[in-house]
């Protein structure tokens, strides 16, 4: 490994197991991953560690809300093998991908304001429509057909069958005369989708969200659901600076 340990006393896999509620196989399989460095061997063959072995724990522990499991196993494995700057470029990656999934909250968060705007404007688009289309009378008060839809978004029929092909809107199909039929919930989706057409999004990047509100049941336990994701961002964010702080103690203590 090219570095000294810094003696200051043997442990025993025991004792760097007990203080953070391991086991003793659990420190002996950080070890054989490279998480830890190579223990030391009593002339009996047991493993010893040291102090720089509880400071390589501290920091892997430290580092596994941050990065994750398997990055942080990297990291570690790469400082180990003395390849400091494999490790900071994992660490950069993560703060990468933290700071792209800030944008991306930031992104659908202003999605939806501008959607609840759109809405709060709107008249519903209801069997009034229908009626005055001239089609065939709709089962539900909400309930509408493609045309006065699309016609009360400003958009093609088109659009909504190519919507409806991405997985972005469901309607149902009257079973005697096939059309397709548009009840509140997927005018509700194709309202947001056109919103977030409209806002530069791909059709790609608007199905995920549009799964997110139907799986919230609404647009009101999507906004909980979006404010303890902002949650889990920041305790990310607190954790790297933390196990950055870890890392940093366990790289002195190598050098």
């Amino acid at each position: 490994m090219g570095k000294n340990l810094k003696n200051g006393g043997q442990l025993r896999p025991i004792d760097l197991a007990r203080g953070h509620g391991l086991s003793t196989q659990a420190i002996r399989n950080y070890e054989e991953a490279g998480i830890l460095p190579a223990a030391g061997r009593t002339p009996h063959g047991y493993r010893t560690y040291t102090p720089l072995h509880a400071r390589a724990l501290r920091a892997f522990l430290a580092l596994v809300p941050a990065h994750g499991h398997r990055t942080a196993t990297s990291i570690m494995r790469a400082v180990n093998q003395d390849v400091v700057d494999e490790a900071l470029r994992l660490i950069d990656q993560s703060h990468s991908q933290l700071l792209e999934d800030r944008q991306t909250l930031q992104a659908v968060e202003n999605a939806l304001r501008d959607l609840e705007s759109a809405t709060a404007a709107e008249p519903c688009v209801g069997a009034e429509a229908a009626a005055v289309s001239g089609t065939a009378a709709v089962s539900g008060p909400g309930d509408t057909f493609i045309g006065p839809l699309a016609g009360k978004l400003g958009i093609r029929p088109a659009t909504l069958r190519k919507w409806e092909r991405a997985g972005l809107v469901r309607p149902r199909r009257d079973p005697r005369t096939g059309y397709r039929v548009y009840d509140e919930a997927a005018v509700q989706d194709a309202r947001l989708a056109h919103q977030l057409r409209r806002g530069g999004y791909l059709l790609e990047q608007i199905a995920p969200l549009i799964d997110q509100v139907r799986a919230a049941g609404g647009l009101e336990p999507l906004e909980a659901a979006l404010h303890e994701w902002r949650g889990r961002l920041s305790a990310r964010g607190r954790a790297m600076l933390t196990g950055a702080a870890e890392l940093e103690a366990y790289l002195r203590g190598r050098a």
